[in-house]
C-alpha cells in the first residue's frame, strides 16, 4: 500500500516537473523572439558558416592580387609540405582552402559541352 502511494507520488511529481519545463521553454522563447535574440543567433551562424574571403585567402598564402596563378601554385605547395611535415592538420586545412577560393577566382571556368 505505501509503495503504491509513494509511485502514484513520483508520477504526479514528474507530470507536474514535466508541465513546468515545457511550459518555462515556452516562454523563453516567446521572451527571445520579442528580443530578437533568435534572430541574432540564427545571423552569427550563418556569419560563421561563410566561405573564406578572397583576402583572407591571399593573406594565408602570402600573395598579392597581382600574383599569377603559377606563384599561387607554388606557395600552395610550400605552405601544404611544411604542414604535412612538421605540423598542423588546422593549418594544412586552411592553406587548402585558401588555395580553392582563389582558383575559383583565378581559373576561367570551362565551357560546358553537350
Amino acid at each position: 500500500m505505501a509503495a503504491r502511494i509513494l509511485a502514484n507520488l513520483i508520477v504526479m511529481g514528474s507530470t507536474i516537473l514535466a508541465r513546468a519545463v515545457v511550459q518555462a521553454y515556452r516562454q523563453a522563447l516567446t521572451n527571445a523572439s520579442k528580443n530578437g535574440v533568435a534572430q541574432e543567433a540564427v545571423q552569427n551562424i550563418k556569419r560563421a558558416s561563410k566561405t573564406m574571403t578572397e583576402a583572407e585567402a591571399r593573406q594565408i598564402l602570402g600573395v598579392t592580387e597581382n600574383s599569377s596563378w603559377e606563384e599561387i601554385a607554388q606557395k600552395y605547395d610550400n605552405l601544404f609540405e611544411r604542414n604535412a611535415q612538421n605540423g598542423s592538420f588546422y593549418l594544412q586545412s586552411k592553406v587548402h582552402r585558401a588555395k580553392e577560393c582563389l582558383e575559383a577566382v583565378h581559373k576561367p571556368k570551362e565551357p560546358e559541352t553537350k
